[in-house]
């Protein structure tokens, strides 16, 4: 799995006119999930979100989780993270889980985060989301599960 991570004042996913999900200090996760991910990857990735030290403490320091901060985080599914345009010049989406699979691992990683005590919202899988975010720094990192 592969994850975008910003850290968030606010953010907010829109589907047509209609607001999904919408979360205040946080973080936004966009997610890809790959062929050969699984269940381990998805249990993997929430915990090592949901204690990433990037919000900063008393002296300014990024060594607070977002557990510790009592933050939210906003989930949007994003199989574009898996696009290879090495060659060429469109993307080749080869490495990225059929819907299928996908789905569920999307929702299984939702559902792990939601475990550890994270407010958890989401998108619409496989829908044109349009995605309105404050990013708070900003902090954006990059992770991908072993």
């Amino acid at each position: 799995m592969r994850a975008v991570v910003q850290r968030v004042r606010r953010a907010s996913v829109t589907v047509g006119q209609e607001r999904v999900a919408e979360i205040g200090q946080g973080l936004l996760v966009l997610l890809g999930v790959a062929k050969e991910d699984g269940e381990e990857q998805a249990r993997w990735l929430a915990e090592k979100i949901a204690q990433l030290r990037i919000f900063e403490d008393a002296e300014g320091k990024m060594n607070r989780s977002l557990l510790e901060v009592g933050g939210e985080a906003l989930i949007v599914s994003q199989f574009t993270l898996y696009g290879d345009a090495r060659k060429g010049r469109r993307p080749s989406f080869d490495h990225a889980a059929d819907p299928e699979k996908a789905r569920a691992l999307y929702e299984k990683f939702i559902d792990n985060l939601t475990k550890l005590g994270i407010q958890t919202s989401w998108g619409v899988f496989q829908a044109k989301m349009l995605v309105h975010l404050e990013n708070d720094g900003p902090v954006t990192l990059i992770l991908e599960s072993p």
